[in-house]
């Protein structure tokens, strides 16, 4: 077990992801990690995950995360409502989503699955 909370673990994940640090995000996952988003899909596999993450932050190279609060949550995870704003480069459209992610860690703080919900599969989260 790790000595770092699942919400502190998650917390900095955010701010990588805020900072868009690929190259300090890509060792924080487990090589069979599993991603799974309401918007994007799903990926299997560090490597995997890695390019998906490289083709958003260059389709949403001004992409931020506000959180509110992290939340532990039990199998070693961390919950916490998000906004995600960002202008799509394809389109140089403002977009603006909510939802609700999951983060859960292997015994050794590596992240080994992530779940990304829309706000309509939980109620109370706009």
């Amino acid at each position: 077990m790790h000595a770092i909370k699942p919400a502190e673990l998650a917390k900095n994940y955010v701010t990588l992801s805020n900072n868009h640090d690929l190259a300090l995000i890509k060792p924080l996952f487990a090589v069979d990690a599993t991603y799974y988003s309401a918007y994007f899909g799903e990926y299997k596999g560090s490597a995997v995950i890695h390019t998906m993450m490289t083709g958003f932050f260059e389709r949403f190279p001004d992409a931020h995360w506000d959180v509110a609060e992290y939340l532990d949550i039990d199998n070693e995870g961390a919950e916490f409502a998000f906004t995600m704003t960002g202008t799509d480069a394809s389109s140089s459209e403002r977009v603006e989503r909510r939802g609700l992610e999951r983060i859960y860690f292997t015994p050794a703080g590596l992240i080994r699955h992530i779940a990304v919900y829309k706000p309509d599969d939980f109620p109370g989260i706009d």
